[in-house]
């Protein structure tokens, strides 16, 4: 159940990024029922109290606060994973169609991460080889469906690293027709800092005390770049917002 925020808390959409203050008094008298029985530094021991002493810091101590707030930084980060996963798809699709664009207008029948004439790094081309290894079947062809999908959204956000400004940025510009330019860091900015926020996510990190709102909206500017249609659908069915609302 919720707990009642105080008054500098209550407008989540204007201050949630700026300011953590509770009234723990109210937060006591709102605990679900059983919490006082609940042997909660059992429950603690089990997450490890190293990963649970930021909770505990920021709830004053209070053991139940604290478990309360771990489990809504699980269910916020479970409401970003959703639209970060369809935004991850549509992205490395977008790319990928641009860079096949580019291998037709050069008169190259390569796919692009074969073609050694394609300016990738070696990094990249060391996730190609892996993400080909997964995704290959012995005696069958790769399917290059499947070795897309095998790429990972840290491959595809570097794609769009200032190292590739000249070589690649031309060709994969056209991937963000709704962008309010061309310049790589309207693009790269905010798809860096999803990706950093979709790592902290997958490693079952605190997301608790970061800007969320400021995530929320990265992933419907990136999405409106790429088609304003998108952003509109992934928010459509988006979690975020209700989650948010019911900070304990």
């Amino acid at each position: 159940m919720a707990c009642p925020l105080s008054r500098t808390t209550r407008d989540v959409s204007r201050v949630f990024a700026a300011h953590h203050t509770y009234d723990y008094r109210l937060c006591t008298a709102r605990r679900p029922p059983g919490i006082e029985t609940l042997d909660s530094k059992a429950v603690i021991e089990l997450f490890s109290p190293d990963r649970l002493n930021p909770y505990l810091t920021e709830c004053a101590g209070d053991h139940a606060a604290a478990l309360a707030l771990y489990r809504w930084n699980s269910t916020v980060a479970a409401a970003f994973f959703e639209p970060i996963g369809h935004l991850e798809i549509m992205l490395r699709n977008a790319l990928d169609a641009q860079l096949v664009a580019g291998q037709q207008r050069r008169g190259r029948t390569a796919d692009w991460y074969t073609d050694r004439k394609v300016p990738l790094g070696d990094k990249a081309r060391a996730d190609i080889a892996q993400a080909q290894q997964r995704a290959g079947r012995r005696g069958a062809a790769i399917p290059r469906g499947k070795v897309i999908a095998e790429l990972s959204f840290g491959f595809w956000r570097f794609l769009l690293a200032r190292q590739y400004k000249t070589k690649l940025w031309p060709d994969l510009a056209g991937a963000f027709p709704h962008a309010p330019d061309r310049a790589l860091p309207t693009v790269e900015d905010p798809v860096g800092r999803l990706h950093k926020f979709r790592n902290r996510i997958a490693h079952h990190e605190g997301i608790w005390h970061l800007p969320l709102e400021a995530r929320r909206n990265d992933i419907q500017t990136v999405l409106g770049f790429m088609a304003p249609a998108a952003a509109t659908w992934v928010h459509s069915a988006s979690r975020i917002d209700d989650v948010l609302a019911r900070r304990p």
